[in-house]
């Protein structure tokens, strides 16, 4: 059994506001960027590729 990652919450979600978490030690020995809704901890998460993250980050930036 493999075990849950530990996940990470923006340091923007201190607000309270509508926010991801992210499992950066999984991302760094996979490849694969783990993301879900830190609302929903239980519900599904998106596997993203390096570059596809670094995309959503991108977009968040420029029009969050």
């Amino acid at each position: 059994m493999t075990p849950s990652p530990r996940w990470v919450s923006s340091s923007h979600s201190a607000n309270g506001g509508a926010c991801i978490e992210w499992a950066p030690e999984h991302a760094r020995s996979t490849g694969e960027v783990l993301v879900r809704d830190s609302k929903n901890p239980a519900g599904p998460h998106l596997t993203l590729t390096v570059e596809g993250w670094a995309g959503l980050v991108g977009f968040a930036k420029t029009h969050g």
